[in-house]
């Protein structure tokens, strides 16, 4: 009986299988009984008539239809919070995420963030529409991190400075990260540059604007707390 040459020299072109004594002639047959390396899933994409390897997967909340690739860090990173918002869903929380931002961002970036994620259907505790003039806004920043599944932490150069300063950011931050349930957004910054202010914060791995557009990341966040 002619001997199969695929453990030897492989199958991975028509022309080795049509040389091989064995599978020629038998490519439809025989060829996926042989495991070049890989399986395919949800982190092989086709492209054309050629496969692309991504570092990426999909996360089991995402849902079917979305087009958004994370990668593997990320999935590690946001699996334990999408756990959390699943437990908490019969909760009385009454919004689904709390930006904490700097206040300087407030009319140009945070607010960007805000308006694609309440576009994506995302209800977001936000202060420049959450706290009333002449309100306490320590007390309402207080009822607001209460009442919210998730944080997320707009970190850009405005914020690095403000939490150098120990404001009021750095007194949401301190409580976001009692809760372990903060998500980073990394905008026009870096994690070295964020880790030199708070090596706490820095240690968590979110999304970031260099990877992704802003947009992206709002779909991400939005896939994260939808149920």
């Amino acid at each position: 009986m002619a001997q199969c040459t695929a453990p030897i020299r492989g199958h991975r072109t028509a022309s080795a299988r049509a040389a091989c004594p064995a599978c020629g002639g038998s490519y439809g047959r025989s060829y996926s009984s042989y495991n070049y390396g890989y399986t395919p899933s949800s982190s092989y994409r086709n492209s054309g008539n050629t496969g692309t390897r991504l570092s990426s997967t999909k996360p089991s909340w995402s849902p079917a239809s979305s087009t958004v690739i994370y990668s593997n860090a990320e999935v590690r990173a946001l699996t334990p919070i999408r756990n959390s918002v699943e437990k908490r869903v019969s909760t009385n929380d009454n919004r689904d995420v709390f930006l904490c931002h700097a206040w300087d961002d407030r009319n140009t970036v945070a607010k960007d963030l805000h308006d694609k994620l309440v576009s994506a259907g995302v209800s977001v505790w936000f202060s420049e529409k959450d706290v009333l003039l002449g309100s306490s806004l320590l007390r309402e920043i207080d009822k607001g991190l209460a009442k919210s599944r998730v944080g997320i932490v707009l970190v850009t150069p405005a914020l690095l400075k403000r939490l150098e300063g120990e404001g009021i950011a750095d007194k949401e931050l301190s409580v976001l990260l009692a809760r372990d349930l903060l998500v980073p957004i990394v905008h026009n910054t870096t994690y070295e540059e964020l880790r030199e202010v708070s090596p706490l914060l820095g240690s968590r791995t979110g999304l970031s604007t260099s990877e992704d557009s802003m947009e992206i990341v709002a779909t991400k966040l939005s896939e994260l707390v939808t149920l």
